[in-house]
Parts: C-alpha cells; structure tokens; sequence
C-alpha cells in the first residue's frame, strides 16, 4: 500500500485530493490548520508554515502501514492587494506558507523517502496566477511563480533517488470560498474559453495522474488546469 500526506485537504482542491486518492486504495494523513476541517482515519492538524511541525507531520506518516510514496503541496493562502499598499505583515504570512512551507514539506517527505529507498512521487499546488498577471494578485502570483521554478529546479536533486516532482496550476474553480461569491460562477463562465470553471475534481485528476505510475517518466513539469484561461487571459470586471 502507497501512502501520500496531502496538506490542506480539510476543504476544497485538498480534499477532493485526498479522496480520490483513497478511492484509489492508497492512505492518505490529511493535514489542515483547522482541526473541525479535517476527518477520516488519519489526520494531523497543524500548520505547515513551521518546519517544526513538517517534521511532526512526516514523522506521524512514517508511523503509518505502508510506503511513503510521495505528498501534495496543496495548502497556501491567497492575499489580494494593491501593489501601492500591500502590507509587510501580508507578505510575510504569504511566504511563510506558500513558499518556506512548500520548500521544506518537499524537503521531508523527499527525505523519508530516500531513506526507505523507494521511489516517489510529489506534487506542488501553483495557480495560473504564477503565469500570468491578474489584477490585486501581484505578491501572490510571485509565490506561485517561485514554486513552478521551485519543481523545476528539483529534478536535479530528486531525479538521482528517483523521487519525481510536478505541479499543477488551478485556474478558476468552484470551491466552498469560491461558492461565497454570488458572481463567481457567471463570471468565470463567462471569462473560461470552455465555458465554465474547473470543479474540484478537474484538479483532483490531473494531481492523481502526476502522481500515479501512468506519469513515471513527467518530472519537472506544470500543467494548467484552466479551461483555457491562460491563452486569452481576460481579468474579471472591477
């Protein structure tokens, strides 16, 4: 049995993740920062902007039936601002997480698996925001660029123990936060070449496949999930 820790599987993409990964047969430990978020058979609130706290959450994985066969970088916030205003403090929650965060999950789990001498298989979360501008998302799209370079420049560590590493970049998607917005749905629908927004398990699929043997020889890779969105790239209203 393979078993995958996804971090911020309490809600949304995360979650969708972490069942279709179960569906699959694997165990999977989800991880939130919000303990009322998270249930099922193994879970581990905490936040993994603390490299302490990464070292707990890989630690209780390894306790776990199975083979580490790999992890989803999924959590990570998203602050919107103006470039003229934006706050140290929003910075500083935004590359605790998005980037420190991601660096040294990858760092752990890429770490256990090497030492049990498996192969595996690790996925970063990025957004289209790392490719293209989006209006009051300057600081945040800077993170999810740094990640996709981040998975690229990986191969040359983890491609020698054969750990691959790819991520996937979510355009538009229905999610809990999302569905707050009254005018998300027509809007995107309206913005999205094929129509409509990505649900959770349009995102779901293509982590799964990066993940699984049908992808053995992709590394290094981004694939945007986005209906489109990137070729055209038109903002929403103001």
């Amino acid at each position: 049995m393979k078993k995958y820790i996804v971090t911020g599987a309490g809600q949304g993409i995360g979650h969708q993740i972490a069942l279709q990964l179960m569906e699959e047969g694997h165990l999977v430990v989800m991880n939130d920062i919000d303990p009322s978020l998270l249930s099922g058979p193994y879970v581990k609130a905490g936040d993994v902007s603390s490299p302490h706290f990464i070292k707990e959450l890989v630690a209780f994985a390894q306790t776990l039936p199975g083979e580490l066969a790999g992890c989803v970088c999924n959590a990570g916030i998203t602050t919107f601002g103006s470039f003229w205003d934006y706050s140290p403090e929003s910075m500083k929650s935004l590359l605790d997480l998005n980037i420190q965060g991601t660096f040294f999950l990858i760092q752990e789990v890429a770490t256990a698996i090497r030492s049990e001498g498996n192969s595996g298989s690790i996925v970063v979360t990025s957004s289209v925001t790392g490719h293209q501008a989006h209006p009051d998302l300057a600081a945040y799209g800077m993170t999810k660029a740094a990640l996709n370079q981040l998975v690229q420049n990986l191969i040359i560590d983890l491609s020698p123990v054969q750990i691959r590493i790819n991520s996937v970049s979510p355009g538009a998607t229905m999610t809990e936060r999302t569905e707050k917005d009254a005018n998300y749905l027509k809007e995107w629908s309206r913005l999205t070449p094929l129509g409509k927004p990505a649900d959770v398990a349009d995102i779901a699929e293509a982590v799964c496949f990066f993940l699984s043997d049908k992808a053995k020889h992709i590394t290094g890779q981004t694939l945007i999930v986005d209906g489109g969105w990137t070729s055209v790239s038109p903002p929403p209203l103001a």
